[in-house]
């Protein structure tokens, strides 16, 4: 039986009691999207989200988690979080702010607790995918799980 390498994530997950299993794929460095990653595992890119790193104006650094064919509403992710204005951090500070890379970035296990914002679509589930916190691994746990482990905010947070 092969081993598979536990991440801070799924770490996470193990010690809330929180059930899950990991998801590995080949990593395509052309093709970090959630999308492509959702084709990869076998999921619905709507059923795959990704993590994004957002900086608000009064809240700092929190974690958006959306469908991985889904847009940001920034608009939206500042009114749900009590900012007037977010933005996307730029990609050369997410490593020194997350220790997480592009394509590996997990709302779980991150250099800090951020505050987790998650879109409420994903409730719609049995089961989501997030990243495990590496490029070519996935959690794949029921909505509710995800919840409680990241005590996320659910939010309509993409243009429909």
């Amino acid at each position: 039986m092969k081993k598979t390498k536990k991440t801070n994530a799924a770490r996470i997950l193990d010690e809330q009691g929180i059930p899950y299993r990991l998801q590995t794929y080949a990593v395509d460095e052309e093709h970090l999207d959630a999308v492509h990653v959702a084709h990869e595992v076998g999921m619905a890119p709507e059923q795959t989200f990704k993590t994004l790193c957002v900086r608000g104006d009064k809240s700092g650094v929190i974690f958006a988690v959306i469908p991985g064919n889904g847009e940001l509403d920034l608009k939206a992710l500042a009114r749900t979080s009590g900012n007037k204005r977010c933005e996307l951090v730029p990609l050369k500070e997410l490593l020194p702010l997350t220790g997480y890379i592009r394509g590996g970035c997990s709302p779980l296990g991150a250099k800090k607790d951020f505050p987790v914002y998650l879109d409420e679509s994903c409730t719609a589930y049995d089961e989501i995918a997030i990243s495990a916190g590496m490029r070519g691994m996935q959690i794949i746990a029921a909505p509710d799980g995800i919840i409680q482990a990241t005590k996320a905010t659910l939010a309509a947070l993409v243009f429909h």
